[in-house]
């Protein structure tokens, strides 16, 4: 392994220990790739051997992976901080700061699909914050293609639903 690649690491490590919220891998591509550093391939093998050494964990929901900070990825990011440059910690704080609430919405609205014992499917939607989550619905449908077509437009009316429960329950 190359030192840049242990740079580009680091740099995922720090990312999720700057955020209260799971980021997902297009999020984590997106500033290592706009900021020119690596390509989506060597993020992609970054992400596989960071989650192979348990120094992230990894959550796979419909059509995403979001990427949590493990403890140990904690303590090896405390112990190597130094190695990221004030630049790129500079790059990667205005980054968040530019895009935290676009960033931290979608991560924090979830969708998810299975067949369940009765050859139909189930579709859960989630909105977590703080990974708790602040709604929690599974709702069966007949088909596969109903499921998806709900999951995915969950991730455009999750709100409008939300405020919908909400007026009607309270």
């Amino acid at each position: 392994m190359t030192g840049t690649q242990n740079l580009y690491k680091l740099i995922i490590l720090y990312m999720l220990e700057r955020v209260d919220f799971p980021l997902t891998t297009s999020q984590i591509s997106e500033f290592i790739i706009e900021e020119g550093y690596t390509d989506f391939f060597k993020v992609q093998q970054c992400l596989s051997e960071l989650k192979t050494s348990g120094l992230i964990r990894e959550e796979n929901t419909h059509k995403r992976t979001l990427y949590h900070l493990t403890d140990d990825g904690a303590e090896t990011l405390n112990f190597f901080h130094k190695e990221i440059s004030a630049d790129i910690r500079s790059d990667i704080k205005n980054f968040f700061k530019e895009k935290k609430y676009e960033l931290k919405t979608e991560a924090a609205v979830q969708a998810n699909y299975y067949e369940n014992v009765n050859h139909e499917f189930t579709v859960r939607c989630q909105i977590i914050e703080r990974g708790t989550p602040l709604l929690d619905i599974s709702i069966t449908v007949p088909s596969e293609s109903e499921a998806e077509k709900m999951s995915n437009n969950w991730t455009a009316k999750n709100e409008e639903v939300y405020a919908l429960i909400m007026e009607k329950l309270l």
